[in-house]
This record gives structure tokens, sequence and C-alpha cells, in this order.
């Protein structure tokens, strides 16, 4: 009999990690609430032994905390899930962003060739200038406009060619305090919400992404691939959507445009940055259209009058 493929998992305990980490221990099924399993495979408790390391119990930037925990660990697979995504507060803080988010990759990926484990890493959208026009491929040139995004690629590029990079946008899960969460409060205290509407991106549900890792896990692909769920939409709509599950009325949500935001974000994000995930799509599963992951989370959190 085989032994259990060792995965070590950084930022276990954030809103991807703690799924993964179930769904690669046994104790959610795969295809979870929804029918999307990328990896039909079943999983069971024998195939993964998961060691899943949160942020305080492991720091990524230092080289002495990733020695340990890799030699410790010994894996066979690396999910490095540990970023710092404070967007805005990564332009005062450029130096706490660089250690996570691009020197603490290249920790891991260093890490990963010395013990002969495979990296899958997590990226993100914010990698691109969000100028191009239409939805961002794999191949395509990188140019950020922010510190965080700029930290991001930086971590890429410290990757090796071996490594898998997954990029992927506007994250929302069950756990956590995300825009989801915001947008479901206000509309449960009868209160609206102003977003705007010249922002396009892709969402990608925590859930669908943890169960898109685990055939990463598996088949261990290499290279940059796009992973978010299916559609392109904006921040207004997002609300709008959330309001209408919510039964509220078409005044909940207002568009607003990105120069009228108060205060004003530190960090410019950009325009345009939808994913095209064609490559994962014909490779594995494409991931649900958007408004079936914001349904499933707005249900999962409980939000709905019962």
């Amino acid at each position: 009999m085989n032994r259990p493929q060792r995965v070590l998992i950084t930022g276990a305990h954030g809103q991807v990690g703690v799924d993964l980490v179930d769904y690669l221990s046994g104790r959610l099924p795969l295809g979870g609430r929804a029918d999307f399993a990328p990896d039909q495979r079943p999983l069971d408790d024998q195939e993964f032994e998961v060691v899943g390391l949160s942020h305080h119990e492991l720091d990524v930037s230092s080289p002495e905390q990733v020695e340990r925990a890799l030699a410790s660990a010994r894996p066979d697979v690396i999910v490095h899930l540990a970023a710092y995504t404070a967007v805005d507060r990564a332009e005062t803080e450029p130096e706490a962003a660089r250690a996570v988010n691009t020197d603490g990759t290249g920790l891991l990926s260093e890490g990963a060739a010395r013990y002969g484990a495979h990296l899958v890493t997590v990226s993100t959208d914010y990698v691109f200038n969000g100028r191009k026009g239409s939805s961002y491929v794999e191949d395509d040139e990188t140019d950020p406009v922010s510190v965080y995004g700029l930290t991001k690629r930086d971590g890429e590029l410290r990757c090796s060619l071996a490594d898998t990079v997954v990029r992927t946008s506007w994250v929302m899960g069950v756990r956590g305090k995300n825009v989801a969460h915001v947008i479901a409060d206000r509309a449960r205290s009868g209160q609206g919400v102003r977003f705007v509407s010249d922002q396009i991106g892709t969402v990608t549900s925590a859930a669908d992404l943890a169960r898109a890792l685990v055939a990463m896990v598996r088949t261990q692909p290499g290279g940059v691939w796009h992973v978010a769920n299916t559609g392109t939409t904006t921040w207004y709509e997002i609300a709008a959507y959330i309001g209408e599950i919510l039964g509220r009325g078409a005044d909940f949500a207002t568009p607003i445009t990105s120069d009228q935001l108060s205060p004003t974000p530190l960090a410019t994000r950009p325009p345009r940055s939808d994913l095209d995930t064609t490559k994962f799509a014909v490779a594995y599963e494409a991931l649900p259209e958007w408004r079936d992951a914001l349904a499933r989370l707005v249900r999962d959190r409980d939000l709905l009058p019962r």
C-alpha cells in the first residue's frame, strides 16, 4: 500500500485554507454543496497526510522557520496560501508585504526544490494593470499598478518553472470577513450600499478554489493557471445580486465610479482584471458561474430566512 502524500499548507486558517485542509483530509466530500469537483476521484483519509500551519505557526518570511517546517513535515507537496493581502495598507508597508508575498514565496520555492516537493502557490489578478480591455490569459504580460500586485508578481518570478502558480481573484468565502459578508449584513439590517461599477473582475468562491487546488495537488501540473468562477462582473453587480438574494429592492445598491470613492483608496486598482480560465476548464473542469458561487455563500452563511 502506498503511503499518503504529505501536504504542507501555509495560511491554513484562512478562508481557502480551512476548506482545503478539510477536503484533503477527507472530512468534506469533494463535491461539497455544488456539483463541482475538477478531479472526480473520491477522497478518503488515507490519500493525504496534511500539515496545516497558520501564519502564527509559520512566518514564511523567516528562513529559519521555513526550514524547520519543511524538515519536520518532509512534504511531497507544498500549498502556499499565506499572503499579505491588505491592498491599501501595503502602500505604506511595502517591506511587510514584500517579506511575505515575495520573499516568503521564494523561500518556499527554494525549499520545495531542496526537499523534492512540488510547490502550488496562489497569486492574484492584481499582477495585471487592467488596461488590456479583455480577459487576461496566463501568458499575458504582467504590469502591476500597486505595491500588493508588485510583491505578488515578484513572488511569481521567484518560483521555478516546475512550480504551479495559481492566479485567482476577488476571493469570497464563508469564513472570515470579506466584501460579500459586509454587503449581506447591510442588506439584512435594511441599509443600502454604494459600490463601484467601473472595476471589472471575476469572483472566486473560496470553497470552489479549494476544490480546484485539490486537483492541482493531485496532478502537480506546473506552470501558471487562472482559476476563478466563470463570468465577469463588477462590485456593484455583486452587491445588487446579494441584495436580490436577500429580498432587497432595486434601490439597495447604488452604482458609483472609482473617483467617487471616499476616502480615496491608497492603492490603485486595475480597472479590468478578469481572468480567462479556459486553460483550467479544458484540463480539469470550469468552476461554477459567479452568481451560483454567491448564492451558495449567502446560503452557507445562514443569512437567508428559514
